[in-house]
C-alpha cells in the first residue's frame, strides 16, 4: 500500500470535496482518498506509487488546481 499527500486549491465547500475525491477515486490502483475542506491537504492510498500526472489530471478535470509539493 502507498500514501501519498497532496495540495488542492479552489475548494470552497463540501460540493467541492465530493467532486475531488470522485475523480481521483477513478485513476486506476486508488483505495481511498481522504480530503481536508479547510486545508486542501488530499491523501490518496493506493495499491501501489500513483503517477502524480495522473492524480493531477483527475483534479484539473474536477475543475481545480493541484500545487506542486
Amino acid at each position: 500500500m502507498s500514501v501519498s499527500t497532496y495540495t488542492v486549491t479552489g475548494m470552497t465547500c463540501g460540493h467541492c470535496v465530493g467532486t475531488v475525491t470522485s475523480e481521483i477515486g477513478k485513476v486506476s490502483g486508488v483505495t481511498g482518498v481522504e480530503v481536508e475542506l479547510a486545508t486542501g491537504k488530499v491523501t490518496v492510498t493506493s495499491d501501489s506509487p500513483l503517477n502524480e500526472a495522473l492524480v493531477r489530471d483527475a483534479v484539473e478535470e474536477a475543475g481545480y488546481e493541484l500545487v506542486a509539493g
